[in-house]
């Protein structure tokens, strides 16, 4: 597995994606190796689950770009395969994300073994579009990705249909395999948290987690809050993660002149998130680009009314009305709306909340999604097997 976050290092839902996985695969006896970034928090290599973990530090040299480091980081995690293949067989090589393409493609060529490609968002999808070189270049990297990989894997149906149309693949290279959720850990819960540092007994907490970045929509939840304060103004808006948009969404609250109703956490552990579930009325992400949102999932399991962006992956994990509301994305009036049904309507939310819980713990896991990858990698593996591909000697042409 080649990612460049793996816990502690959590900068999105990637991280505890690879996490989830590779323990799920190591537990059908698996053998595991994550290459992934270093931490100053976590150890260089440890085995975690009896999954193998190998942190690498980029090469440490100057420059402050992105695109840099994102190279220095790859000729890092190439330098440390190479004296890892050395030491012991592998049969798949599994890149998660543009971030990690190079080092996939030249393991993949320099090694002969296959790649698999995981694309869990695309630098289009982020942006509404491309805007600029710098985009046009990270579209073309997953472009190069999807190209390399012998298979390519997505979490929904949205995504599979993004890459159709964005880069021309094949349906018969693509899989979907949707994200799971392992219930029993939402019960690991912050011993130290009280409700009441954020929210008196008789107020409403509505809860965000997420990245603040443009495509997770905090702007409109921001702006539905005065409709919702109008009618409500017992309610508090506890906003939790960081991102890039951090500072200008806490200046929007101050022009609103909201501040009594919202609260930024920043970054939060695993298990303060899951007691802001508990103790949440709901939970609300109104994302304009959402290729799956595990984070709805989990919300779900915590048996808290969820309240999700019409797009992506949400369409494919909320029914509307059933086990979950479903808003236009971007429409303010609309989230606003919707909050307020819940607010107003105790029998509505009981009833979304419960179905959104048998939907969260009986449709999705973990086991099921390693069972579905365990097929894509045999597959693969099978394909390989009776290909001249393997035999040569020299890199040949990309497979495809």
């Amino acid at each position: 597995m080649l990612t460049w976050e793996y816990p502690p290092r959590i900068i999105g839902g990637l991280s505890r994606h690879v996490h989830s996985l590779s323990r799920s695969l190591a537990k059908k006896n698996i053998e595991v190796h994550v290459l992934t970034c270093a931490d100053p928090s976590a150890p260089f290599f440890e085995i975690n689950d009896n999954v193998y973990v190998h942190r690498v530090k980029p090469f440490d040299l100057p420059g402050e770009n992105f695109l840099l480091w994102v190279n220095h980081f790859n000729m890092a995690m190439i330098e440390y395969a190479i004296k890892l293949f050395k030491k012991g067989v592998f049969d798949i090589i599994h890149s998660h994300d543009w971030i990690t393409a190079f080092a996939g493609r030249v393991l993949k060529h320099g090694t002969h073994i296959p790649l698999i490609a995981t694309i869990h968002a695309t630098e289009s999808g982020r942006n509404q579009g491309i805007h600029n070189e710098t985009q046009f270049y990270i579209s073309s990297i997953e472009w190069w990705l999807t190209y390399e990989a012998w298979r390519v894997i997505c979490c929904s149906k949205y995504m599979m249909e993004e890459l159709k149309f964005l880069f021309n693949l094949p349906s018969d290279k693509i899989r979907v395999i949707p994200n799971g959720i392992h219930p029993e850990s939402l019960n690991n819960l912050d011993l130290t948290f009280n409700r009441r540092d954020y929210a008196s007994d008789n107020e409403h907490i509505v809860f965000f987690i997420g990245r603040h970045v443009e495509e997770k929509g905090i702007q409109t939840l921001i702006r539905a809050i005065p409709k919702v304060t109008a009618s409500y103004p017992n309610v508090k808006f506890v906003i939790a993660g960081t991102g890039p948009r951090y500072e200008y969404l806490k200046d929007l609250v101050c022009q609103l002149g909201i501040n009594n109703n919202v609260i930024f956490t920043g970054f939060i552990e695993d298990k303060k998130r899951n007691s802001f579930f508990k103790n949440s009325e709901i939970a609300v992400f109104p994302s304009i680009y959402e290729p799956f949102g595990i984070v709805a999932l989990e919300a779900m399991a915590c048996k808290v009314p969820v309240i999700v962006g019409d797009t992506g992956g949400f369409r494919e994990i909320v029914r509307h009305n059933l086990d979950g509301i479903r808003v236009s994305p971007g429409n303010e009036e609309d989230l606003a709306n919707a909050i307020l049904s819940l607010l107003s309507d105790p029998l509505k939310a009981e009833q979304i909340k419960n179905k959104g819980y048998r939907r969260a713990i009986e449709d999705f896991s973990w086991d099921r999604v390693a069972e579905n990858t365990i097929y894509v990698y045999n597959e693969v593996l099978s394909e390989y097997k009776n290909s001249s591909w393997k035999d040569e000697k020299t890199a040949g042409n990309p497979v495809y």
